[in-house]
């Protein structure tokens, strides 16, 4: 369901791109430009949005509830917190920045603070598996993805410190006890940061722990074995809580933990531990690609204890591109995720596919992952889409594609008629399954903001000091969108996307900012690589 655009309020003469350019030149490039954007006005450096104009968000969601769980940054200091730590962003569907901005309001519930530093939870209510402090692993890869856009890094240090050194300076009893794609996830969060001394001060600890997966995870071929449950997904069709099957997950995740162990030791000047752990990725790549491949099916699945594949499409068989895994040649696997008896239910991506006999035959609400929507499953799988579409030569999907799913997982994240984001929903119906229940509100176990930034917004992180920016954002359906105050590589990027040039009254097109000077611009909404510089 779209939003109703916002009002206008900018100039309708509009400054051509050059003369800006010489206006940026002649000011010293501080960012005063005429900024008409609903209203706001320039009072914070060269932001082109105003805090203000979106405390009104955070100011509903404290008027939603009834605080009962009162957590280290209460609803009381949830803006302040916000204005501090979040990129703002606007658009004209108003779901869409509803929903952004509840995403970082509940992530901001799950902050606690441990003896050994600051730690995001799961669950806001005790669970009788979770580790010391109520911490639970199992989300830990989406919660560096997401925290890595906070202003504040050192939320998301802490977090890791705390799980491998909270345990009188080791790793956490329960770390393991889910896989992990922890080491990926830190290399990706180095790409927004830059924070070299804490990615290479981890490698002893990453190193370490692969090392212990490969110990007691990995069978005889090379690959690596998991239950379901302690993949984070119960009750599955291909599995089950006590087998141990070769999963597109873990051998996925252990494929970016090479891949970014390799990178760090690279940093460090660690050659061959460099090159030891690109051989390791290449390895499971190859395993992947054989031995997990369904070429009837055109699928990876999973492989089960009596080496035959399961015979079913699950969502895990997308995870595979969350790494840029695969060789050039699978992308079919893609056909079904928009395929109505695949993956595309009205209210999101199923956990399996819709046609097979075992779909949703689990019962409920027992946490089963035989069919449904899973907002931990979507981030992946819409992550891995975007990654499909921006590094991959194919044409099953598009952004339109694309952005259609997001519009959905979008759509699916109100109960009630109010936002809301729990453990899983029926696909069919968009009911959440556990809506009613303390343990599933404000579930901390996906991603949101880091999809809109990433993929939406299009901002490609790189290791480099090139800034690469590609909106999966069809053209034809937004006049125009901002994000600001995003913090990258240690500067400030504004990417904005003005259709006529009447919204921020920067010319027309598409606009990349740093610091408040223009480095990019295109009449139209495509790709554009450009020097921060």
């Amino acid at each position: 369901m779209k939003g109703k655009a916002k009002p206008r309020t900018g100039m309708k003469n509009r400054i051509p791109l050059f003369f800006l350019t010489i206006i940026f030149l002649i000011s010293g490039c501080r960012g005063h430009m005429n900024i008409a954007s609903s209203g706001k006005e320039n009072k914070e450096g060269n932001s082109i949005l105003k805090s203000e104009y979106f405390k009104h968000y955070a100011d509903l969601f404290n008027r939603m509830e009834n605080e009962n769980i009162v957590t280290l940054i209460p609803n009381s200091g949830s803006w302040e917190w916000m204005k501090e730590n979040i990129p703002l962003f606007e658009c004209p569907q108003d779901n869409f920045e509803e929903i952004y901005y509840y995403r970082w309001w509940t992530l901001r519930k799950h902050i606690i603070r441990t003896p050994a530093g600051h730690a995001f939870t799961e669950f806001l209510v005790p669970r009788s598996y979770a580790d010391k402090y109520n911490l639970i692993s199992c989300a830990l890869g989406h919660h560096i993805f997401e925290s890595r856009w906070l202003r504040d890094h050192s939320y998301l240090k802490e977090n890791v410190r705390v799980w491998y050194r909270g345990n009188e300076g080791g790793m956490m009893k329960y770390l393991r006890n889910f896989s992990s794609w922890t080491a990926f996830a830190l290399w990706q969060s180095y790409l927004v940061n830059g924070d070299r001394e804490f990615l290479t001060g981890m490698l002893n600890d990453l190193e370490l722990e692969y090392r212990l997966w490969e110990g007691d995870h990995r069978l005889p071929s090379g690959l690596f074995w998991q239950r379901d449950v302690s993949d984070g997904m119960e009750e599955s069709i291909s599995g089950g809580r006590k087998v141990r099957n070769a999963r597109p997950t873990i051998n996925s995740y252990m494929f970016g933990n090479a891949l970014a162990i390799s990178e760090i030791a690279r940093l460090t000047g660690k050659v061959k531990l460099s090159a030891f752990y690109s051989a390791k990725a290449d390895t499971l790549k190859d395993l992947v690609e054989t031995k997990l491949w369904n070429s009837r099916h055109l699928f990876f699945e999973t492989l089960k204890e009596d080496n035959t594949l399961a015979d079913v499409r699950e969502a895990i068989g997308f995870i595979p591109w969350y790494f840029n895994l695969p060789s050039q040649g699978y992308e079919s696997a893609w056909e079904q995720v928009t395929h109505t008896e695949g993956f595309n239910a009205p209210f999101g991506i199923t956990t399996a596919e819709m046609r097979h006999r075992g779909y949703r035959t689990h019962g409920c609400c027992n946490c089963e992952w035989d069919g449904a929507v899973w907002p931990f499953a979507s981030s992946q799988t819409l992550t891995a889409m975007a990654n499909l579409i921006n590094n991959f030569d194919q044409d099953i999907v598009s952004p339109d594609d694309w952005f259609r799913l997001l519009e959905v997982y979008v759509e699916s994240q109100y109960y009630r008629g109010r936002p809301y984001i729990g453990e899983y929903l029926d696909g069919k119906t968009g009911y959440w399954l556990k809506g009613d229940q303390e343990r599933s509100r404000y579930y901390n176990h996906s991603t949101f903001s880091d999809l809109i930034i990433t993929g939406l917004v299009g901002l490609r992180p790189r290791s480099d000091d090139i800034i690469e920016i590609n909106p999966l954002l069809p053209d034809y359906k937004w006049d125009w969108f901002c994000i600001d105050r995003l913090k990258y590589h240690d500067r400030e990027l504004t990417i904005c996307w003005d259709k006529d040039g009447t919204r921020y009254n920067l010319g027309k097109g598409l606009f990349v900012l740093v610091n408040g000077q223009l480095k990019g611009h295109s009449g139209k909404i495509e790709k554009i690589v450009c020097s921060i510089y």
